[in-house]
């Protein structure tokens, strides 16, 4: 995973998040229910996120996968290595 593409991807989720909260902050109901503009802004920011953020996720999640594939390869190689040393086979197979 690269650490750019997750910081980049939560700025944004971050920033889609305050800035409508800061605009409804503005209002002088919304001062008074404080609690109903994080609500509605909350509401806009995920909106926000599922329409304009879908390349940074998908670079986000690609770069998950990709770390997690090899760390499960480097798991099943050192696996081997030792299943391999346990049986004393070299290449792999146990011998008789």
């Amino acid at each position: 995973m690269k650490a750019r593409s997750a910081l980049v991807y939560s700025v944004l989720r971050l920033l889609a998040f305050l800035v409508p909260f800061g605009i409804l902050m503005l209002f002088p109901i919304m001062r008074e229910y404080y609690w109903l503009a994080a609500v509605f802004a909350a509401l806009i920011g995920l909106s926000l996120s599922l329409i304009f953020l879908r390349r940074p996720l998908d670079d986000l999640s690609a770069g998950l996968a990709e770390s997690r594939a090899r760390a499960k390869a480097a798991a099943a190689a050192s696996d081997e290595s030792v299943e391999d040393a346990a049986t004393g086979a070299p290449d792999g197979r146990a011998t008789e």
